[in-house]
């Protein structure tokens, strides 16, 4: 992976994006986007073990022994979307170089398993990730909103009402707190800016139709 031109600053929030070489998909079906969630989940810690593939053929018993232990974290998740040929996070580096090294991990580890998988060969993901700093709470706020309301304004979710049921986005963590998936630790990050959950739920979908009316202008710009 290129050196990046400016570092990625430690304890700072940046949002991160990439997408797949040539715009073409980067996931297939459901166990493409299963497992990038799996991999994205072990390789945010530094102090793993194991490798993820080493880590995912051994008893549940002894995956929850090494979960337990695992402390370190290179980045810290406060959002995150996975669309068919792109994803978005905004991450926290935890450590220096956090940022760097969490990326370069997952995705040789998920090109590896797609590339297996799928009978193909060559990189999957452009070249450099694509990263932006977040500075403010009110930066933080939008960008929550639009990246949990990219399945809806790129035209794969068609109801609103089914937006929450997408499964690959964290916005179930914020809207239950009883969802199995918890990979963002930081979600009080976005939270604290409303009242209540409800508020943060009628912040994100009142802005839904404007956003997707964006994104059709934006495509036809770009025609």
């Amino acid at each position: 992976m290129p050196i990046r031109k400016t570092p990625l600053v430690t304890n700072h929030i940046y949002h991160i994006f990439n997408r797949g070489i040539n715009r073409a998909p980067i996931f297939l079906d459901k166990r493409d986007y299963q497992r990038f969630i799996d991999i994205i989940d072990y390789c945010r810690f530094s102090d793993y073990p194991v490798k993820f593939s080493s880590f995912r053929s051994l008893k549940p018993q002894i995956k929850e022994e090494i979960k337990s232990t695992l402390k370190n974290k290179s980045v810290s998740f406060v959002a995150y979307c996975l669309m068919p040929n792109h994803f978005h996070f905004i991450l926290r580096q935890e450590e220096d170089n956090g940022i760097s090294s969490f990326m370069n991990r997952f995705l040789t580890s998920y090109t590896k398993f797609f590339n297996t998988k799928h009978k193909r060969t060559g990189p999957l993901f452009e070249n450099r990730f694509k990263s932006v700093l977040v500075e403010t709470d009110e930066q933080i706020k939008h960008l929550s909103r639009y990246i949990h309301l990219n399945p809806y304004s790129s035209g794969i979710i068609k109801d609103l009402k089914k937006l929450e049921q997408y499964t690959w986005s964290s916005l179930a963590e914020y809207l239950n707190s009883e969802n199995e998936s918890n990979i963002c630790d930081l979600k009080q990050i976005v939270l604290s800016n409303f009242r209540n959950i409800e508020k943060f739920r009628e912040f994100t979908f009142n802005h839904a139709e404007y956003q997707k009316k964006l994104e059709k202008i934006k495509h036809l710009l770009v025609q």
